[in-house]
This record gives structure tokens, C-alpha cells and sequence, in this order.
């Protein structure tokens, strides 16, 4: 009896472990945000952030690109404004059917559909221009692969930053740096 209960018990955790949402704490010199990840909706998405995260990749990294009542982009360049070298892109999953809403994670891209490679961004309004609405570079849309559930209150501070232009690739740079200190997974 103890030994069908024990076994019971490993297999119901064994069945509901895939189900827990992955979780990372970002902590940021503007303080701290933990965001939920969805992997069953975005999985290729969420392996390839986790892989830069289990990295170390992300840490002493910058917002690079702060543009109030739009979103804030960070994951490509350190302190130094240099560019870090990444892993191939990624398949865009624009179409799981995730909304870029306020609050919510998405994967960055150039006008190239499956650009993707480290850099992502939160979105602080609802961008539904954003969201897929068709199979072209235009209408494709970001793929969406986390939400924040703690912290909303700084990606807001991070968004009401004061920017300067910089040059041509940093048009909207806040002053001073916003640093992402690290990434790191945490249980959920």
C-alpha cells in the first residue's frame, strides 16, 4: 500500500512538473523584476532566452532603448554600448496567439521575420500594431514569451527615464544607464 501511494505521489509530480511556468528575477539597477516565461505557447522562444540567461549572457547589460508609453528594449549591448555576440536567431512564434499587451515580454527583431537572437522588450502599454496579423516582415509580428508578475512599477520607472540620442543606433538611450545587473532563474 505505502509502496502504490509512493508511486502514485512520484507520478502526479512527475505529470504536473511540466506544467509550472518557468520564472527568471531580472534585477536591475532600477531594482527588481520577476517575469513568468511560456514555454508551452513560445517554446523555442523561452529556450533561448533561458540559454542566454543560464549563460550569464544578460548580466551587465542595458536598456538600450526606453521609449515611454511604448516599451523598453534591453539584452544586446554592456555598458560600453557594445554590441555582445549572440547565438544564431531564432524561428519567430509570433502566432501562439499571445498578445503583446502591457506588462508582457517579446523577443526583438530586425524587419527580417526570423531575426530574433537575445534581445527583447516589455511592453508598457498595449502594442497591438505589434501582435501578428499576417505572414510578411510587416505583419508578422514580435513574438510575446513572458509576462512580468512582479515589479511592473519599475519597468514603469525604466520607461519615464530621460533619454538622449546618442548616435545613430541609440536614439532613445536613457541617462544614466539602466543596467540589468542579471537574469537568474527562481522557482515559481
Amino acid at each position: 500500500m505505502k509502496k502504490t501511494l509512493l508511486l502514485l505521489l512520484i507520478v502526479l509530480v512527475s505529470a504536473t512538473a511540466g506544467f509550472a511556468a518557468e520564472r527568471v528575477e531580472m534585477r536591475t539597477s532600477a531594482g527588481v523584476i520577476k517575469i513568468e516565461l511560456y514555454a508551452q505557447k513560445a517554446p523555442q522562444t523561452v529556450k533561448n532566452f533561458l540559454d542566454y540567461v543560464d549563460k550569464g549572457f544578460y548580466n551587465t547589460t542595458v536598456f538600450h532603448r526606453v521609449i515611454d508609453k511604448f516599451m523598453i528594449q534591453g539584452g544586446g549591448f554592456d555598458q560600453n554600448l557594445k554590441r555582445k555576440p549572440t547565438a544564431d536567431p531564432i524561428t519567430n512564434e509570433a502566432t501562439n496567439g499571445l498578445k503583446n499587451e502591457r506588462g508582457t515580454l517579446a523577443m526583438a527583431r530586425t524587419s527580417a521575420v526570423n531575426s530574433a537572437t537575445s534581445q527583447f522588450f516589455i511592453n508598457l502599454i498595449d502594442n497591438d500594431f505589434l501582435n501578428n496579423r499576417g505572414t510578411d516582415a510587416q505583419t508578422y509580428g514580435y513574438a510575446v514569451f513572458g509576462r512580468v508578475v512582479e515589479g511592473m512599477e519599475v519597468v514603469d520607472k525604466i520607461g519615464h527615464s530621460r533619454t538622449v540620442k546618442r548616435n545613430m543606433l541609440f536614439q532613445n538611450l536613457p541617462e544614466p544607464l539602466v543596467v540589468i545587473e542579471s537574469i537568474r532563474r527562481v522557482v515559481p
